[in-house]
C-alpha cells in the first residue's frame, strides 16, 4: 500500500501518549458513547476471553463525550491493569476510533476494534484470531443482522463506494469486529484527516484490495440491549452522503 499524500494531517489531539505505554501483542480499541449499562459487562467479557486465549493484550476504552454516567464507569475501568480508559470531548464514532487506531498501531503488533454495545460477543474472537497468520487483516461478517431502511442505505452506499472507489473486496465494510496488523494499519491512519467520518470503510478498502491479504469470518450478531443508535433517520442519510464525499476525496489520495 502506498500513500501519495504529501503532507499528512497532524493529530489535533493526543488521546494517550504512546510513549507512556508498553508494547503488547494486541490492542483492542473500544469506542464508547452513552453505554453506562452495558460497558462493565462488555469489558468483563473481553477480559475473560482474552485471558483464556492467552494473549498479551490491552483494552483501550475511549469515552466519546457521553452524556450519561459512562465517564464515571470509564474512570473505574481504568484501574484494571489490562485497561487504558479515557474520556474526551465528543467528536463522533469515526474520529474516536481513528484516534484509538493511531495509539494502538504504535504500541502493539495487532489492532482489533469492537463496539461497546455487545452486539457481537467476545466469544467470537478466538476463531477470528486463529485466522491472522499470513494476512494483514481479518474481518467479521455479521450474520442475521436486522437493519432499518436508513441503515440499509448507509451500508449499501458504504459497500458501493468501497468497491468502486477503493477497489476493496471485503464483504462487511464497516463491521466493528476487525483485526488488523499494526504495520499495515499505521500508514493508512496517519494520512486520514482527524475528522474522517467512516475510517473503517476506507481502511477496509485499502486492506482488502489484494484478496490474499485478508481473511473473513461469519460472526453472530445480536440487537443491542441498552443504549441507543446516535444517528437515525435523516441524520443517517446525511451521514451516508458525508461519508461518500469524504471517501471520494480519500480514494484519490490513497
Amino acid at each position: 500500500m502506498t500513500t501519495n499524500v504529501s503532507d499528512p494531517p497532524a493529530m489535533t489531539t493526543q488521546l494517550v501518549d504512546p510513549a507512556t505505554l508498553t508494547t503488547c501483542e494486541l490492542t483492542v480499541v473500544v469506542p464508547v458513547y452513552n453505554e453506562e449499562e452495558s460497558l462493565p459487562a462488555c469489558v468483563a467479557s473481553w477480559i475473560a476471553t482474552l485471558d483464556r486465549v492467552g494473549i498479551d493484550y490491552r483494552l483501550l476504552v475511549i469515552d466519546d463525550g457521553s452524556t450519561d454516567a459512562t465517564a464515571a464507569t470509564v474512570a473505574e475501568l481504568d484501574r484494571h491493569e489490562r485497561v487504558v480508559a479515557v474520556s474526551k470531548p465528543n467528536q463522533g464514532h469515526g474520529p474516536t476510533i481513528l484516534e484509538g487506531y493511531r495509539v494502538a498501531a504504535r504500541t502493539s503488533e495487532w489492532v482489533f476494534q469492537v463496539d461497546s454495545d455487545d452486539e457481537i460477543p467476545a466469544d467470537a474472537f478466538p476463531a477470528l484470531w486463529m485466522l491472522r497468520h499470513g494476512v494483514q487483516a481479518v474481518f467479521g461478517i455479521r450474520l442475521d443482522r436486522y437493519q432499518s431502511l436508513d441503515r440499509k442505505l448507509i451500508s449499501w452506499v458504504a459497500a458501493l463506494t468501497n468497491r468502486v472507489l477503493l477497489r476493496g473486496q471485503v464483504t462487511d465494510v464497516n463491521v466493528p469486529f476487525r483485526l488488523m496488523r499494526a504495520d499495515a494499519l499505521r500508514p493508512i491512519v496517519d494520512v486520514l484527516p482527524d475528522d474522517t467520518f467512516a475510517p473503517n470503510v476506507v481502511i477496509a478498502g485499502v486492506l482488502s484490495r489484494d484478496r490474499a491479504a485478508f481473511a473473513e469470518l461469519p460472526v453472530p450478531f445480536e440487537p443491542r440491549r441498552s443504549g441507543s443508535v446516535s444517528i437515525v433517520g435523516w441524520g443517517a442519510l446525511r451521514a451516508a452522503a458525508r461519508s461518500f464525499v469524504q471517501t471520494v476525496k480519500l480514494a484519490r489520495a490513497l
